[in-house]
């Protein structure tokens, strides 16, 4: 009885109701009879038998998703697109965002707004954005995307890491008014053991990201320190005579300041190991409980900065959670995450669609800490809807 009374309230209420070709839920696909039962707010009501749904069903050709999480993105970079050429490699990457990142400040809030623009209509509804500054409050304000803010915090002088830190901790305030937000360390090269310590006692219960083995060339510098990333210091003007590669690779080296998160999200990943992911879970025998452990993808930033791939059969292999983000439109032509899909099913076989979408939804959400809202279509949720065609996307609510 109950049943058919909430069939007969679906029925005769303000709900939209939609029959697609494949539903995917944030989980996996659902049987091709299912209809998903939505409230005109966009809050997610059912998902019931096409038998069961009456009449008004909307027709969706191809897959509906929920929308999608990018939760690695920076959107104040914005403005750099195109301004650092394809194939550079890592350390002249760098040293082109730090020399050049202020050229066209007079454009910046118009390419934030309209980099935030494509990934609404490519169907992005939630992003974890990388900030170095306040340039992105205003645009975040106007709420047409959830945020998750990571402060980053960088300095390799050891003497520096009160005042880094201190200056974080400023802009976490500034950009608290706009979201969730965290410091967060930028890399192991570039964060001083004391900064990172400064980092973790703060991070205590909190999301944490991190660049991690982005470049054969960042594990070099902790390995044997003949790295192309000791040019960079220098024409930095740093002096890092004091430092001395521990000999081990650069996630190794700094996994004892990862501690406290509740959750990490480790981006990139393009050159970590088996030994990388058989020693960091068991590092630290004195702590009880590690943090929730992600590994974020950018495959298209890695292409255009390196020309390479993140080993997703290793990760697979070691049953590792994945999640999906732009990076920036400095290392990347668009902030799409149906782009970053497409281009790892190209290019790795043995993944399929079913597996890539639970990376860019509820993976993604849960990374983020917004699941509650995000990522699967479960009752009482908003998050989005999507429609899939052909490899091409478009938003439907």
């Amino acid at each position: 009885m109950e049943k058919v009374c909430k069939i007969n309230s679906i029925n005769r209420m303000g709900y939209r109701k939609f029959k697609a070709g494949q539903l995917f839920t944030g989980k996996q696909f659902v049987p091709p009879d299912s209809v998903l039962v939505v409230r005109e707010n966009g809050q997610i009501e059912a998902i019931i038998p096409d038998s069961e749904a009456g009449e008004d069903l909307q027709p969706v050709n191809g897959i509906l998703s929920p929308g999608f999480i990018n939760s690695h993105c920076h959107l104040e970079l914005s403005h750099m697109k195109g301004l650092v050429p394809p194939g550079t490699g890592m350390v002249p990457f760098l040293l082109a965002i730090m020399q050049q990142r202020n050229a066209r400040r007079e454009n910046m809030e118009e390419a934030m707004a309209a980099a935030e623009g494509a990934m609404i209509d490519s169907g992005i509804v939630a992003v974890g954005d990388i900030c170095n500054t306040g340039d992105t409050i205003i645009q975040k304000l106007k709420k047409r995307l959830t945020y998750v803010n990571f402060i980053e915090c960088s300095g390799f002088v050891p003497a520096g890491a009160g005042s880094r830190f201190d200056a974080a901790s400023q802009l976490l305030v500034q950009l608290s008014a706009t979201g969730k937000s965290s410091i967060v360390p930028h890399a192991p090269y570039s964060v001083s053991p004391e900064l990172f310590r400064l980092i973790d006692h703060a991070s205590a219960g909190q999301i944490v990201t991190m660049h991690n083995q982005e470049s054969a060339a960042e594990n070099d510098f902790f390995l044997t320190g003949k790295s192309p990333f000791r040019q960079l210091f220098e024409t930095l003007g740093v002096d890092i005579d004091f430092f001395s590669p521990p000999g081990k690779s650069s996630l190794q080296a700094v996994w004892q300041w990862l501690q406290q998160p509740g959750k990490l999200i480790l981006v990139h990943n393009v050159v970590t190991s088996q030994e990388d992911l058989s020693v960091i879970p068991g590092h630290r025998d004195d702590v009880k409980q590690q943090p929730e452990l992600f590994f974020c993808l950018c495959p298209n930033a890695n292409q255009y900065i390196n020309n390479t791939l993140p080993p997703v059969e290793l990760l697979l292999a070691n049953q590792c959670t994945i999640t999906l983000g732009t990076d920036s439109l400095a290392s990347n032509t668009q902030l799409n995450i149906l782009e970053e899909i497409n281009s790892l099913l190209k290019a790795f076989p043995v993944l399929n669609m079913e597996t890539v979408l639970s990376w860019a939804t509820l993976n993604g959400a849960r990374a983020l800490g917004i699941s509650d809202r995000f990522g699967s279509f479960e009752k009482g949720k908003e998050p989005g809807l999507v429609q899939i065609e052909n490899g091409k996307i478009r938003r439907i609510l």
